[in-house]
């Protein structure tokens, strides 16, 4: 394989995906903690002889996209077709007015687990071949159907074809401007039509298309299969002081004092970041935030817990469980508890379900029980490689 060539790869997202039952389409949901389309990037972004990342989106999915993503930066986005051809013709036109590529990668979002074993395999197959797919053997019986059973078809003819499919670009290019007739169900048929030779490489099981809810378990499975729980402690206290607003889990409560800091002193979210951060070795929250930089004075401590949340999730980690205690004898916390789960399960982006959030008195003592501070301990459990 030449060094200088460009490969890119090219990942098809402009699908609804109406028959997972989902809210949002499928290549945007969460699996194993991420985007199910950030997967796919990552494996993508982490091979070496990737050069560029082009995506197709549906219209309307930029805010989805840049949601999903994270920060990654693809080198174009394209809003495709009403068809999934149309989509990577989108994609195909966006790549060649950036400059073209000499081979390229075409990929379904849909398709989170993707190994660089299959890069290898399929980039070592374009040494020889016009193009080349990933395939699986056929273990079950296939057979004619119509209103009734019909013939077996020989399994032995037959196999599962999926992506990514690799091509020389000028060759899907052209494929793509020769295509007379029905709709393709892939690029490898209209490669073949155009009388390119395409390899078949070994696929890999992990490779299915999610497709109906059912699959979403699975994929889940399979991806997480290779995180480990580890837990982290956060512990945070701040002075209360009069005419100060009073900002505790992310709410603003109506009390005479509020508590004195650097930032907006919401002892109870500095201490699930410190949590968080713990539990995947990644510091404390002045270590990312320090008080003695003037760019963080009076800045919402949400912005702490969404960097948190970023950087386990960017790093294919899950937030299981957060679990917080708040230690005052006033302001009385029950009234608020419902609020505050709800506005950090909206931070962290995980069902309320696996939020707790407790209060306590020091029975009068010390300076909690004077009321001249606050406190908050919190465990969050993560899930993380």
């Amino acid at each position: 394989m030449v060094e200088s060539e460009r490969i890119a790869a090219l990942i098809v997202a402009g699908g609804k995906g109406n028959r997972t039952g989902a809210a949002l389409p499928k290549q945007y949901a969460l699996v194993a903690g991420l985007p199910m389309i950030a997967h796919s990037y990552d494996a993508f972004a982490s091979h070496p002889l990737i050069n560029s990342i082009h995506i197709v989106i549906g219209e309307g999915q930029h805010f989805l996209l840049d949601q999903a993503l994270a920060g990654r930066i693809p080198t174009t986005v394209t809003v495709g077709g009403s068809e999934r051809r149309d989509s990577v013709r989108c994609g195909l036109d966006a790549i060649e007015a950036s400059g073209g590529a000499d081979k390229i990668l075409i990929h379904d979002a849909a398709r989170p687990q993707l190994s660089s074993h299959v890069i290898d395999r399929l980039l070592g197959a374009l040494e020889t071949h016009d193009g080349a797919v990933p395939a699986l053997p056929v273990a079950d019986t296939l057979a004619h159907f119509s209103t009734v059973l019909g013939p077996v078809i020989d399994r032995a003819d037959v196999v599962r074809v999926q992506t990514p499919q690799a091509f020389r670009f000028d060759a899907v290019m052209a494929s793509h401007a020769q295509w007379i007739g029905d709709l393709p169900t892939d690029d490898a048929q209209m490669a073949r039509a155009a009388g390119y030779s395409v390899a078949v490489i070994e696929g890999d099981p992990m490779l299915d298309k999610i497709t109906l809810a059912a699959d979403f378990s699975a994929a889940e499975a399979r991806l997480a299969g290779g995180l480990i729980s580890r837990c982290g402690m956060g512990f945070d206290v701040h002075k209360l002081a009069s005419d100060l607003p009073l900002w505790l889990c992310g709410i603003e409560l109506e009390h005479s004092h509020g508590l004195v800091g650097h930032s907006d002193a919401d002892v109870v979210l500095h201490a699930i970041v410190d949590a968080l951060l713990g539990a995947v070795g990644a510091g404390d929250i002045g270590d990312h935030f320090p008080p003695s930089d003037e760019r963080w004075r009076g800045t919402p401590s949400s912005t702490f817990v969404e960097f948190a949340r970023d950087l386990i999730v960017s790093g294919g980690g899950i937030i299981d469980h957060v679990d917080a205690t708040i230690i005052c004898e006033m302001p009385k916390i029950g009234p608020h508890r419902q609020r505050m789960r709800e506005r950090l399960a909206e931070l962290l982006k995980i069902d309320i379900k696996r939020i707790s959030i407790k209060a306590t008195t020091s029975e009068q003592l010390g300076f909690t029980g004077r009321s001249e501070g606050i406190a908050a301990q919190a465990i969050a459990t993560v899930r993380s490689r």
